[in-house]
């Protein structure tokens, strides 16, 4: 469906953006055990892994992004898959699709953020009553927020805001800085400093943007375009 202004990209909710697409690649959390569970854990072949990995992720990403914008323009929902009718099949099986990919990716994530909890509030040894506890406190915990909020465009802006932003430019070059032996002015340094302070940035305005004019979301309705006053013969998404 064609929308007013669709193709105007420079507009203030492009901070959120870079937050979302921060989200999306961020992975420090699972590093060192991907690290841990390679062959042979050299830098050379974990260079290679993240190369890959990351450069097939932004591939994916690129083509997703761009087909469904073209597709669906100002219309676009923060969870592409909303844009699509209910009675659309191959939408249907890749929401199936999805959902198998986020079953399978949850125990990794509910493991990392387990021994976070572990080391931080128990020394790093869990009972088996306690690793019980914590995990099903966990999966409940991200159950109901999930079954509560059904938005999962403003998720994707405070998570990547508040959580991929820091991760990826605030705390890694605040720490280089810290460590470094360099010269304030040396080049590094100085590309250190301009990362840490667009994440600064993006983490700031993107919140405040994030807050005040959040994603709209459908909650579940069906795009106008889904009934059968605009339904076309030959296409179950998109008006004639």
């Amino acid at each position: 469906p064609k929308s007013e202004n669709a193709w105007i990209f420079a507009k203030s909710n492009a901070v959120q953006a870079v937050g979302v697409m921060s989200f999306a690649f961020i992975c420090n959390h699972n590093s060192f055990l991907i690290y841990g569970s390679l062959e042979e854990p050299t830098l050379k072949n974990w260079s290679r892994v993240t190369h890959v990995s990351v450069s097939l992720a932004v591939i994916i990403s690129v083509v997703f992004a761009t087909c469904g914008y073209m597709t669906f323009t100002g219309y676009t929902e923060g969870d592409l898959f909303e844009n699509y009718c209910r009675d659309d099949s191959l939408a249907t099986f890749g929401r199936f699709c999805y959902g198998v990919t986020v079953i399978l990716t949850f125990p990794l994530e509910c493991f990392v953020t387990r021994e976070v909890i572990a080391n931080v509030f128990f020394h790093g040894n869990l009972s088996t009553v306690f690793h019980i506890v914590v995990t099903v406190v966990i999966i409940a915990v991200a159950t109901g927020v999930s079954l509560v909020y059904d938005c999962l465009g403003i998720v994707l802006e405070l998570n990547g805001v508040l959580s991929a932003t820091p991760l990826v430019f605030i705390i890694p070059t605040a720490c280089y800085l810290k460590l470094s032996k360099e010269r304030w002015n040396h080049s590094d340094n100085l590309i250190s400093c301009l990362i840490l302070a667009v994440g600064m940035l993006v983490m700031t305005v993107g919140f405040v943007l994030t807050i005040l004019h959040p994603q709209e979301c459908s909650h579940g309705k069906e795009m106008f375009y889904c009934f059968s006053s605009n339904i076309s013969s030959h296409n179950s998404t998109l008006p004639p």
